[in-house]
């Protein structure tokens, strides 16, 4: 997905680096170029760290244990801020090897200023390492470009019972009045501690996620240090939130009472609104030539809605996701014009060009700051660092119908919003990216902003519908003929599996998903129906064969009649699951399929009827017999998108009954006359 303001991210949660393992590789040899010193001194924070003493028993076993944390904020009355990191790590098991490799994010804006990193192996004797022996590459990739670049260096020694640390100093981005504290990892963290220094008359305000709140203890005239110890580990989990919605962390804006802009930026959500929109609000100036584009693309619209889906369409799949963000550029987008021009732009970029040729067809809109992961942006405390997106709120006009149009706010100030991500490439109007849904964002207006909650789709809306014509053998083989029918979410996601393959290996995605299902299998036919009309229902029809799916006991038959398509799975909500789950979106699933019986085969016995609701989640199935033909009919449906812990054991219950009944078997006997 898209990110609108690329912070510069200090040190990444070890969750972050896998993604980095590329870089590592590419930068090869060239990580070793000097050799660092042996035998140097480890500072005294560091060997002090080397001494705390590691539990013996930790949850998880984990791969290291960070010993200390530190990072120190020191704010200048001149505006210029100065960063400084400290971490030290112990390695536990050889795969904790990884936290010896380091990659910190930099600019021209935010340079590194001082680089040293050591280890301190079980002998005794220090590796030092300096910025020298450091490698750098560009941090983004060929769709995206910004000042912005990584300094990886990879620390030597850093294996079990060995302890590697580093610390580095680095200028802060002098527009940015907030901060944000991320103390918990992917590991256990012994102690944490958070320095901020502001200037004398400065003011601050914080607010801590995910943790009770600390209060700082002073360490200096206008300086405040936080200190936390015995931090656990965030362990992953599958359909856990997203990262930053379970990890502790400590969020801090800061001004001067003096400084107007300061105090808007630091104010608020509507003064949050009132500092974007000073920024945004020129950009988007029409020129003749975006006039020109938008003549003919509403000439045959005979509605304002018809109009809306001619120029989001356009703007979706004819203007191209490349980002160019320097400086300010993380937050401001280019001119209308440039980007109708290049015919590319980042998130914001599209919002603008969008905004633009509504409003050339006579339709009002809104900037919408936003966040990609739901459960991140706290209500209570407005902040626009927790912000990573930009999409736009529709003006709807009143005689505009919104049956279909499940992504609308009807706000008592603003009125029908239709809210829409002109980045998502294959979601269309009307219906909203699943984790954009059920999350905060902060529409922009000349009045400035107003956080507003966008709305969980309705199951109805994201449906998935498999009819199935199924032909048994009598040596207990499957012949099927399978239609599906998507909408919303689920056509979303399979439009993405198909499009982004080339045409000729389409078939080989689905032949991956009835891998999952069925072995020895072959696949006939396939076919598609309406991959690029995003706006229209997508249909998939496919045939094969199975030489032996039935089993064959004596003279029974077990046929299993869930043929394709698994609603539980056993590591959603195992019995020591620590977090909430989290489902992509609320859905409706139904399966419809018919089996056509050799003549002398009867019913011996039919599973009975399955009903399962736990609130979160429901589900049913009966199967029916009419003279040779079995009919099996089933419904899955996920109501909520989030369980809290409290609630998993009737979740867990729910999966475990849905399971045995996507096991059960209809029991054939064959006749012997």
């Amino acid at each position: 997905m898209v990110t609108m303001n690329r912070q510069y991210w200090i040190l990444l949660p070890p969750l972050a680096r896998t993604s980095f393992l590329c870089v590592v590789l590419a930068l090869g040899a060239s990580l070793f170029c000097a050799r660092p010193a042996r035998s140097a001194n480890a500072p005294d924070w560091l060997l002090a760290a080397a001494e705390l003493k590691v539990p013996s028993h930790l949850p998880k076993n984990p791969v290291a244990v960070m010993l200390y944390s530190e990072k120190q904020m020191i704010v200048k009355a001149n505006g210029e801020i100065e960063l400084r990191y400290r971490a030290a790590y112990k390695i536990l098991r050889p795969e904790g090897k990884s936290y010896g490799t380091t990659y910190i994010s930099f600019s021209k804006l935010t340079p590194i200023t001082y680089l040293k990193a050591w280890s301190i192996p079980a002998d005794g004797k220090v590796y030092e390492i300096k910025d020298k022996d450091s490698g750098e590459t560009q941090m983004t990739g060929d769709e995206f470009y910004d000042d912005l670049k990584t300094k990886v260096f990879v620390i030597p020694a850093a294996d079990p019972g060995n302890v590697v640390g580093y610390e580095f100093v680095q200028k802060g981005r002098q527009y940015e009045f907030q901060d944000t504290w991320d103390f918990q990892d992917l590991i256990p963290v012994l102690r944490a501690v958070y320095t901020l220094q502001l200037p004398e008359g400065w003011k601050y305000d914080g607010y801590w996620s995910n943790h009770p709140e600390v209060q700082p203890q002073s360490s200096g005239v206008n300086s405040f240090t936080w200190q936390l110890s015995d931090i656990p580990a965030v362990f992953t989990e599958d359909y856990m939130p997203p990262w930053r919605a379970i990890a502790g962390r400590f969020d801090v804006k800061y001004f001067s009472p003096a400084d107007k802009l300061q105090c808007e930026q630091s104010g608020s959500w509507r003064d949050l609104g009132s500092w974007y929109y000073g920024l945004v609000h020129s950009r988007r100036v029409s020129t003749p030539e975006i006039a020109a584009q938008v003549a003919p693309l509403t000439a045959q619209a005979k509605t304002p809605l018809q109009k809306m889906e001619a120029i989001a369409s356009y703007i979706q799949r004819q203007i191209r996701y490349v980002a160019i963000e320097i400086g300010i550029g993380g937050w401001q987008p280019h001119m209308a014009g440039d980007i109708f021009k290049n015919q590319f732009g980042d998130c914001k970029d599209k919002a603008t060009l969008l905004a633009t040729m509504l409003k050339d067809a006579g339709i009002d809109s809104y900037y919408v700051v936003a966040q990609i992961d739901r459960g991140i942006v706290q209500p209570q405390f407005a902040s626009l660092g927790v912000f990573n997106h930009v999409i736009l709120a529709v003006r709807l006009p009143g005689d505009v119908p919104t049956d279909n149009l499940y992504s609308v706010v009807d706000d008592p100030k603003l009125g029908k919003l239709l809210f829409f991500d002109p980045t998502d490439p294959y979601t269309p109007l009307g219906y909203l990216p699943d984790t954009e849904q059920d999350n905060y964002v902060l529409v922009v207006t000349p009045d400035g902003g107003q956080l507003v909650h966008l709305p969980l789709l309705p199951p109805v809306s994201n449906r998935l519908l498999r009819v199935g014509k199924f032909t048994l053998t009598p040596a207990g083989g499957l012949d099927g003929n399978v239609r599906e029918i998507r909408w919303g979410g689920p056509a979303v996601e399979t439009r993405a599996q198909y499009l982004e393959v080339a045409p000729k290996d389409r078939d080989k995605v689905t032949d991956q998903f009835l891998g999952a299902f069925l072995d020895n299998f072959q696949l006939t036919s396939a076919s598609i129906g309406n991959l690029t009309q995003f706006d229209q229902s997508l249909t998939l029809n496919y045939s094969f064969n199975v030489p032996t799916y039935a089993k064959l006991v004596g003279d029974l038959v077990l046929l299993r009649p869930r043929v394709l398509g698994q609603k539980a799975s056993p590591h959603i909500a195992p019995g020591d699951r620590v977090y909430p789950v989290e489902f992509p979106e609320a859905t409706l699933q139904s399966d419809q399929f018919d089996f056509t019986l050799p003549p002398d085969y009867k019913v011996d016995e039919l599973p009975a009827p399955a009903k399962v609701d736990c609130g979160f989640i429901s589900y049913q199935s009966n199967v029916t017999m009419s003279g040779n033909v079995l009919h099996y009919a089933r419904s899955f449906q996920i109501n909520r998108v989030i369980v809290p812990v409290h609630d998993l054991s009737q979740l867990r219950s729910a999966l475990a009954a849905i399971a045995a009944d996507e096991r059960s078997s209809v029991v054939l006997k064959r006749s012997t006359e």
